[in-house]
């Protein structure tokens, strides 16, 4: 409760709030042996001496002075601490997810809201592109319901396409899954998962930020959440992503970490694969299958995984299934390499998406993964 953080706890949030702080500035002061409490309360000429910024000291001015704004969004932190299933976790005590706390700019101060305790679970991080193609979405939803009843936890972005079927597959395994924000927890982003949000609340998850709760999006601040998606997990599996996608941030600093990347290769045809093909020719593990995966990170392919592989989908017996592959293509193409008329690939076409062996997209159709 807020009547319980002691002067120490409220020094840090103090600190946090000052304009040019951040986890590298924490850093310093830790590595100078200065506590949030003592740095709050030091005569500003001394700090200046130290070599503190100027516009941390001309912030911590105007928080001393009172300013109005900073205390607005102090109080605004307290009162979020005041809802159900809220709680801080500072740098320095033991409920701190241990594997975040060894990188080398660990977040000061984590916002979470959901059970913390799956932060000290072993994770799988699972990123790609915000427009994966039908096969690539429905590749990372197999395997993140795979990766839970292995009896990992997936960790994603929650942001649209790959980190939202990553989210899904895990609770559509009855798993838990943590959703690191690069905005504030109360400024769910994209504002379509809502309820996506609550449902990792719901069923055990996490969801986790460094920023303020009313701090909203802005493109600095998602590279920024990658190290933290990263930072939480064993290792890092891009599923899909193009040559410029975040995603490959994220692999890079799983790198930097000293963690495991994965990577699954994809079409030549397909630009949401590239960036993954790239990530293997620089030495990434390539995946195929889920054991690939849970071989390298030493996790032993449970009997519950083994029973709950899906059965293969029973195809129907229609000429232009030989025709259709991995890429998808367009009805016409498929009428005339098939040779028959329109209204029957369209009718065909029907029978294998009702019988759940095709996706359809807006490239066109292709086939389900086995």
């Amino acid at each position: 409760m807020l009547t319980d953080l002691s002067a120490e706890r409220q020094a840090w949030l103090e600190l946090m709030l000052l304009d040019g702080v951040g986890p590298r500035f924490f850093q310093r002061l830790r590595s100078h042996a200065v506590s949030p409490f003592d740095f709050m309360s030091a005569d500003l000429a001394a700090l200046a001496e130290l070599g503190v910024p100027p516009s941390v000291l001309a912030s911590l001015r105007r928080w001393r002075a009172g300013d109005p704004v900073l205390r607005e969004r102090f109080d605004l932190a307290l009162d979020w601490l005041q809802q159900d299933g809220c709680r801080l976790l500072f740098l320095d005590e033991p409920d701190y997810p241990p594997l975040l706390a060894s990188i080398s700019d660990p977040p000061p101060l984590l916002f979470v809201r959901g059970r913390i305790e799956v932060l000290h679970d072993p994770q799988i991080a699972m990123v790609g592109t915000r427009h994966p193609s039908p096969l690539g979405a429905e590749t990372a939803q197999h395997f993140a319901r795979a990766f839970c009843r292995s009896g990992l936890t997936v960790t994603s972005g929650m942001a649209l396409g790959i980190d939202g079927a990553c989210h899904r597959g895990a609770l559509d395994a009855g798993g838990q899954t943590v959703a690191v924000w690069g905005t504030g927890l109360e400024r769910c982003y994209p504002r379509r998962h809502r309820k996506l949000a609550d449902s990792i609340v719901d069923t055990g998850g996490a969801l986790v930020s460094e920023l303020w709760p009313d701090s909203e999006p802005h493109p600095a601040q998602f590279p920024r959440r990658n190290r933290i998606i990263s930072g939480l997990s064993l290792g890092t599996l891009v599923v899909e992503a193009s040559l410029n996608s975040g995603s490959l941030i994220t692999a890079r600093m799983a790198l930097e970490q000293n963690r495991e990347v994965f990577a699954m290769p994809g079409s030549i045809h397909n630009v949401q694969a590239r960036g993954c093909h790239r990530l293997l020719r620089e030495g990434a593990c390539l995946v195929e299958q889920v054991q690939d995966v849970l071989d390298a990170l030493k996790v032993p392919l449970t009997a519950a995984l083994e029973a709950a592989e899906e059965p293969a989908t029973e195809v129907p017996d229609t000429p232009l299934w030989r025709w259709l592959g991995f890429d998808p293509v367009s009805p016409d193409w498929l009428a005339q390499r098939a040779g028959i008329s329109m209204p029957e690939v369209l009718q065909q076409l029907l029978e294998l998406e009702l019988a759940g062996a095709v996706l359809v997209g807006p490239a066109g159709y292709c086939r389900r993964q086995p």
